[in-house]
């Protein structure tokens, strides 16, 4: 799809910029939907191109965001995105060009960009043009779920996800010391990798300390804005069971729908490969 390359400046001295594809949308009435990939994702993963595609026919202009150290923000990039850098959500879409969020914007965010938007509604969305929020699979209690990766089930997720990752924290682009490149090279999962890497150059004591400050549960409460959370039962990467303890009773804002099947992001075990997609387009319909 040929759209609009746009390079979004984050606000935070370190020169690193963002890339993102833009296409207009059919409706300018509409507001401008941006499209959140997850781990070792991009622009190009297969889930971000389809909800593109699907939004698109629908008449939203649609923004496709690469995060840091993702695909074509990699070489612009000298850190690397985690689950907590809701900053960098609220700085690219103050980056982007009035015209495209003169109608508001709307996230949606797949997996662990999920909890990264999750936690941008809460902290910054009184301060920018954001008129709701849609999560897909959001790993919203963080410790919760790299324990469950850690299980026999999940290998070959654990193994694919761990190599993409890595290759993407060393690509060119990236700034990273001898001993941070030694501990993304020996870690062999990702409660290793985030205890020995991403969260001692984020600032953070231990991977507990990272997971407890960054992931979403803590932060709900405070979204003052309609949000959308798709997760489904089967999820095998995100268990259910932070979703079933949470009292979603005490936010009138949050609006869980929990499906029996869908598995990871996709929600193609319901039949429907756009089921997803349509509850986000319904519930835009009635919020907007």
């Amino acid at each position: 799809m040929a759209g609009e390359r746009l390079q979004l400046k984050m606000d935070d001295g370190s020169g690193d910029r963002l890339w993102a594809l833009h296409n207009a949308g059919a409706d300018g009435a509409k507001p401008l939907v941006i499209l959140i990939h997850g781990l070792a994702g991009c622009e190009d993963s297969s889930y971000i191109i389809h909800a593109t595609e699907y939004f698109l026919r629908h008449g939203f202009a649609t923004l496709r965001l690469n995060l840091r150290g993702a695909g074509p923000s990699r070489p612009s990039c000298t850190l690397q995105s985690h689950a907590g850098r809701s900053q960098d959500l609220a700085d690219a879409i103050l980056a982007l060009p009035p015209a495209t969020t003169a109608r508001g914007v709307v996230a949606v965010g797949f997996s662990l960009a999920g909890n990264m938007s999750l936690k941008c509604a809460a902290e910054h969305g009184a301060s920018l043009p954001l008129r709701a929020v849609a999560t897909v699979s959001a790993p919203i209690d963080l410790a919760v779920t790299s324990a469950n990766m850690l299980r026999p089930r999940n290998a070959v997720y654990n193994r694919k996800l761990l190599r993409d990752f890595r290759r993407e924290c060393l690509a060119p682009g990236a700034i990273v010391s001898a001993r941070e490149r030694a501990a993304i090279l020996a870690s062999r999962n990702f409660m290793e990798l985030d205890d020995n890497f991403v969260a001692p150059r984020n600032g953070y004591r231990d991977a507990h300390d990272y997971w407890e400050n960054c992931q979403a549960l803590g932060y709900l409460g405070q979204i003052k804005l309609p949000t959308l959370l798709l997760h489904a039962h089967d999820d095998p990467i995100v268990p259910i069971g932070p979703y079933l303890e949470h009292d979603w009773s005490e936010n009138s804002w949050l609006f869980p729908v929990l499906t029996r099947h869908g598995g990871h992001v996709g929600f193609h075990a319901t039949g429907n490969r756009t089921y997803h997609l349509d509850r986000v387009l319904e519930f835009l319909d009635k919020m907007l």
